[in-house]
């Protein structure tokens, strides 16, 4: 099979998991984002996941309630780990070996997050699930992913939404919005267009660091990505 890209790095969203529930984890949604991610590790790419946490807790809710942001982006973080183990767990169910790692170190029931073992464990076909962001409290996950693509020498970002890609408006918005197929780093900060947040876009535009964002909920979408074929928007330099 030909495949363009042999090394992604890919970022779900914790709302992503929830299917069609008001929260927490839909297993039937688990379970198809498994199947397609078995399809890609059988086609010999390197997988590695970042996944949020918004379908349990996002720190920046917790500022309503009277929670500082700091402590609200740290309980996040521990958000993010619970929905990392709950996807090691489905994709070890469907035939795969995984590691899931922590950028808090917790070690009953992740590895801490060390750069050249994560790099080792996709060398050996496992997937690579990254927990807890970046450590750090006020920074997202798409600065997480954005970061953990860089460091691992991923050869793509993939960002998987329920839209089908970047569009000059919000489509269920405005169903005339223009979809783009490629468009450029600087054409997405000028048009304002709202892909990553600023600083995992900033990141990826220095270390030309492509994106693509597709509809992850299509099934079999991701292998197509890993094809080559004209899914989702690619953004680059």
């Amino acid at each position: 099979m030909e495949l363009r890209y042999r090394r992604v790095l890919l970022k779900l969203s914790g709302e992503s998991l929830m299917g069609n529930q008001p929260y927490g984890i839909d297993p039937q949604q688990s379970n198809r984002y498994a199947e397609d991610v078995r399809l890609a590790v059988d086609a010999g790419v390197q997988v590695a996941i970042v996944i949020g946490g918004g379908n349990i807790y996002r720190g920046m809710d917790g500022e309503e309630s009277g929670i500082e942001r700091a402590t609200g982006d740290y309980m996040g973080m521990l958000a993010t780990v619970i929905n990392g183990m709950a996807l090691q767990s489905v994709l070890e169910k469907h035939r795969m070996d995984t590691r899931l790692q922590s950028a808090i170190k917790m070690e009953q029931i992740a590895e801490p997050y060390i750069r050249r073992r994560a790099i080792r464990h996709l060398e050996k076909g496992r997937v690579v699930i990254f927990g807890a962001g970046t450590g750090n409290p006020f920074f997202t996950t798409d600065t997480a992913a954005a970061l953990r693509a860089v460091e691992i020498n991923a050869d793509v970002l993939l960002k998987g939404t329920r839209v089908d890609g970047v569009y000059s408006e919000d489509p269920e918005k405005n169903p005339q919005a223009q979809r783009y197929e490629r468009i450029t780093y600087d054409d997405c900060y000028n048009k304002n267009l709202n892909v990553m947040d600023m600083t995992a876009f900033t990141l990826c535009r220095e270390h030309r660091m492509p994106i693509i964002v597709f509809d992850m909920n299509r099934p079999g979408n991701l292998l197509r990505v890993l094809r080559g074929e004209p899914v989702g928007t690619l953004v680059s330099a």
